[in-house]
């Protein structure tokens, strides 16, 4: 299954991306071109990178 239609980009090859170290949207992107179109694909990307990374897209505050 297709997780980026504009680039298509599957499934595997998205979790591969991320094995190799992506941990953003954008480094996802400049790696496969998935999420780089009409960004319907964001959202999907952006679960598999939080399975990798439970901290993705949460805002770190820093402590004073």
């Amino acid at each position: 299954m297709y997780v980026c239609i504009c680039f298509a980009v599957s499934e595997t090859q998205l979790a591969d991306v991320i094995d190799d170290g992506a941990r953003t949207e954008e480094e996802v992107g400049d790696a496969c071109g998935a999420g780089t179109g009409c960004g319907n694909c964001l959202e999907r990307i952006c679960d598999r990178l939080r399975a990798a990374d439970p901290l993705h897209g949460l805002e770190i505050s820093a402590v004073a």
